[in-house]
């Protein structure tokens, strides 16, 4: 790819920020460390502003929506044309995600990275079109070189200033495209990999198995790299993500990680540019296999397990409010010489 603009340092998250945020914990009226995870989402959003004080009000979200090639082979439950149907609902405020962004008062978009069926200019909508979906990667490359940099670029380009950026993705077989990917940067099997996505039954997952088998073996040897196995076997909205992802980090924006697709887009960002992976909290533990690999690679605890495999960034959204009231507690609470309540014996 002719930019490289990707392999840029990331910001560095505040550590004195965070001691700040730490000695602040310590002296509210509970017991230290009693508030778990909430405690430590509040340090890491104070290292991420370079506040004692950390807010997250200013949420940006982007969908990104892109087709796949290898859905010819009868990967998903659900026919292609769905995704552009998706896309509507997702702008005319009727999908779970579109609930969600609206209850956490989210800047709220939607990213076409590239569909099968052409879809008309609407407000909250990017209509980018970088290609006719991705090719079928069984039998070439999902995306060309010069694709790709512009799946990333566009990516990018949906960052600005923000307490928090999350990312969705919308795109039937992506599921299939994000097995891949771990099945390439995990060295596990696709029957490790594979899931039911949107409800596909046996003879689907063994039809998403064996797609999956030909990829690799017809990409042998040119999966050295993160790029490579991104170019060659990932998504538009896939790598959208990644460079968004990418941009947050070096931008010092936190990036919430939804699940499967979204995580695979964050694995690759973190080969990438390993940078990425200070700035990135993951939202909830997918039902689908592999997920909790991934999260083991990433050495991530994500925050919640609710069973949920919608994609959209849907868990993201759920977390969100998780978020805030960690950090409402953080900055609401009295401390111990505020309150008049004696602490803890020495």
């Amino acid at each position: 790819m002719n930019s490289e603009w990707y392999l840029a340092p990331c910001a560095n998250p505040d550590q004195a920020a965070a001691e700040l945020a730490q000695q602040h914990q310590s002296v509210l009226t509970k017991p230290p460390g009693s508030l778990g995870v909430l405690e430590e989402i509040a340090i890491r959003f104070a290292a991420w502003q370079g506040v004692a004080q950390p807010q997250c009000e200013n949420i940006l979200l982007r969908v990104f929506a892109g087709d796949h090639g290898v859905c010819k082979h009868g990967v998903s439950a659900f026919p292609q044309q769905v995704t552009a149907q998706m896309i509507h609902n997702f702008i005319h405020g009727g999908a779970a995600i579109s609930v969600l962004a609206r209850r956490v008062k989210a800047d709220f978009a939607v990213v076409n990275a590239g569909t099968v069926e052409p879809i008309d200019d609407a407000p909250s909508l990017h209509n980018a079109q970088l290609a006719n979906g991705t090719a079928d990667f069984t039998e070439q490359a999902a995306m060309t070189p010069e694709v790709l940099a512009a799946a990333l670029d566009l990516g990018r380009q949906q960052v600005s200033s923000a307490d928090l950026f999350v990312g969705g993705e919308m795109g039937i077989g992506n599921t299939t495209a994000a097995s891949a990917i771990y099945c390439a940067l995990l060295d596990i099997s696709p029957e490790s990999a594979v899931g039911p996505g949107t409800g596909v039954d046996d003879d689907g997952l063994e039809r998403k198995n064996q797609a999956i088998y030909r990829a690799l073996a017809f990409h042998a040897n040119k999966l050295n790299n993160a790029t490579d196995v991104l170019q060659r076997i990932g998504g538009l909205e896939i790598a959208s993500l990644v460079g968004a992802y990418i941009a947050s980090a070096q931008a010092g924006v936190p990036v919430l990680v939804d699940g499967f697709i979204s995580t695979a887009a964050a694995l690759v960002a973190d080969e990438i540019n390993p940078g990425v992976r200070e700035w990135l909290l993951f939202a909830h533990e997918s039902a689908e296999p592999a997920h909790t690999e991934a999260l083991k690679h990433l050495h991530a605890q994500p925050l919640l397990n609710l069973g949920m495999r919608l994609g959209e960034g849907s868990g993201a959204g759920v977390a969100v409010p998780l978020i805030q009231t960690a950090l409402a507690l953080h900055a609401e609470m009295a401390t111990f010489v505020d309150a008049g309540v004696s602490e803890k014996a020495s």
